[in-house]
């Protein structure tokens, strides 16, 4: 496979400080309604998702703050790099991550962006509430003496 289509299917982003903000209890599989060079900008793997957000706009879910740059070779056909971008759910879906959202503290965030095996593009978006800074900290001791287990571990059996 070339450089060029190395993102042709597989992970494109990934935001690994979604876990690490947010306390995610559900995660929803949801498609994009992208333009042409926001597809071939999407293969170059160049995409920012960590600032982004999903919310209600006139009834249907919109990802906002999504930062796929523009294609070096789309000239004037070029997209905004920022637009809100529409997500393409199911209804039940919709309605329940509305749901979720309307109660306090809640908000739906961009876990990975990928090409599924059909080389169309999805986003995993987590549902859940932000994490305090005590929490945050517990995670950190609770990685931190997991490790310190798994070197003592392996220094006992070797």
């Amino acid at each position: 496979m070339s450089d060029k289509n190395k993102n042709s299917s597989g992970l494109i982003a990934d935001n690994r400080k979604a876990r690490y903000n947010y306390a995610i209890e559900e995660d929803v599989e949801a498609g994009l309604v992208l333009t042409g060079t926001e597809v071939k900008s999407l293969r170059t793997g160049k995409v920012n998702i960590s600032d982004s957000h999903a919310a209600e706009m006139q009834g249907e879910m919109w990802i906002f703050n999504l930062n796929i740059p523009e294609y070096v070779a789309g000239n004037r056909f070029n997209h905004d790099p920022k637009r809100p971008r529409k997500l393409l759910l199911h209804k039940k879906q919709a309605s329940k991550l509305l749901g979720k959202i309307k109660i306090k503290g809640y908000t739906i965030v961009p876990l990975k962006m990928y090409f599924n095996s059909r080389g169309i593009a999805k986003i995993l978006l987590g549902v859940g509430k932000g994490k305090k800074e005590y929490e945050k900290r517990e995670v950190i001791k609770e990685r931190d003496w997991q490790r310190e287990q798994r070197s003592i571990m392996k220094r006992n059996y070797d």
